[in-house]
């Protein structure tokens, strides 16, 4: 080990949102905080006659206003998403690349559905028109690595860049890939996921998901732990964050919003949610020991919350085998059952929600859900005060990926 890399310690200096329920993290927080559900019926066009019919838009959000023209054009939605949370993140953090080192900042995203939407239209235009309709970016826009290259193009970032596709699990994965990158001697990683699977061929793929909700009702479409529970309502959106190295971060005058202090990841197989449990608990496990913590440190989980009842089922064993007696008491909370499931970028969107939640001393609720189904302390209603230094967070993929994170509270400036 160089003594770059001696205790090295990745922290979270800047969030940037685009998400259903708000575009920023402070409008994303107040709609989270006080349990807004802005489910509704798809919009999008072309998807009108589908039986999937209720998911979270993103609405207010103008790509045009956010992104240079001439990346706009090369792009799908899921990366004007992901440029635009990136840019708030930077911003958010007040963080100036230094530019004679272009190599001390990364780039690290996930991604689930890909530009499905730009591809689609490349490909109308090809079978419709001919193969000279078809543009140059259409080699590249559909990527899953799109979103990670443009952030680094647009940027200027050239350090460590990667992409994660570890199912929806891969928000957290690319989360716990940047803070490794940081320990091993990068100063800075824009990293997180944004996902726009909001489009006729993405649609008809997620239909072959048995876990997506075909409720024809926005209220009664994603009710997770629930014994009205029928499945999960998608959405588009995302996160990115900005981690740094924390002695760097406060060199430079910067508040530390929370420190990444362990995670653990496992595979148990697509849908056998039963085996998820043991996964689940596994991870949860590698996770609170890497951050040497005890399973009564925990202030509040936010769950995967899959709205499946033998995920949902799992998922509560899963907390029960990894933190004893302790799961029957610990705050539980599923904000994304008011905003959709996106995927990759949920798990994102539910790591600036605990961090958020534990700078402001508040515990969200789950919207729409009254009753629950297991034993687990679910926060529903409203949202509800706590001192809040710890937060674990948890992800599962419909391939079976499962990934759990834990946060601790920023309490430091320099």
């Amino acid at each position: 080990m160089t003594s770059r890399q001696q205790n090295r310690r990745a922290v979270i200096t800047g969030l940037g949102v685009v998400a259903p329920n708000g575009v920023g993290a402070d409008a994303f927080w107040k709609a989270t905080r006080q349990g807004v559900s802005v489910l509704d019926r798809i919009s999008r066009e072309g998807c009108a006659d589908f039986p999937l019919r209720i998911a979270g838009q993103v609405r207010d959000f103008d790509p045009a206003a956010a992104i240079d023209s001439r990346y706009l054009v090369q792009t799908d939605r899921f990366t004007h998403y992901a440029m635009a949370a990136a840019d708030q993140a930077v911003a958010d953090a007040g963080y100036v690349p230094d530019p004679d080192d272009p190599y001390a900042v990364g780039v690290v995203t996930a991604a689930g559905s890909g530009g499905g939407e730009f591809g689609q239209g490349e490909l109308q235009q090809l079978w419709g028109k001919g193969p000279q309709f078809v543009g140059p970016y259409q080699s590249i826009a559909w990527f899953y690595a799109a979103s990670t290259g443009q952030v680094s193009i647009r940027g200027g970032y050239k350090g460590p860049c990667g992409v994660v596709a570890s199912d929806e699990a891969g928000g957290l994965d690319a989360l716990a890939h940047a803070a490794r990158a940081i320990e091993r001697g990068t100063d800075a990683v824009v990293a997180g996921a944004a996902e726009a699977p909001l489009a006729p061929y993405s649609m008809v793929c997620q239909l072959g998901y048995p876990e997506v909700s075909l409720a024809d009702r926005a209220d009664r479409a994603y009710l997770p732990f629930s014994p009205a529970a029928c499945g999960f309502a998608p959405a588009e959106g995302g996160a990115m964050l900005l981690l740094e190295d924390e002695r760097t971060a406060l060199g430079r005058g910067a508040t530390v919003r929370a420190y990444l202090a362990g995670h653990g990841a496992t595979f148990t197989g697509a849908s056998r949610w039963e085996e998820s449990r043991e996964g689940l608990a596994a991870a949860i496990r590698i996770a609170l020991d890497q951050a040497r913590i005890s399973p009564e440190e925990v202030d509040v989980v936010f769950a995967d919350a899959l709205g499946v009842p033998a995920a949902d089922r799992a998922e509560a064993l899963a907390l029960a085998d990894a933190l004893g007696p302790y799961a029957e008491r610990v705050p539980v909370t599923a904000p994304k059952a008011g905003t959709g499931r996106a995927y990759c970028g949920a798990p994102v969107l539910d790591t600036a929600a605990a961090v958020l939640a534990m700078e402001d001393g508040v515990l969200p609720p789950t919207p729409n859900v009254t009753e629950v189904g297991h034993d687990l302390a679910l926060v529903t209603g409203r949202a509800r005060p706590a001192e809040l230094r710890t937060a674990l967070v948890l992800s599962r993929g419909l391939m079976g990926s499962n990934s759990a994170l834990v946060l601790r509270r920023g309490d430091r400036e320099a």
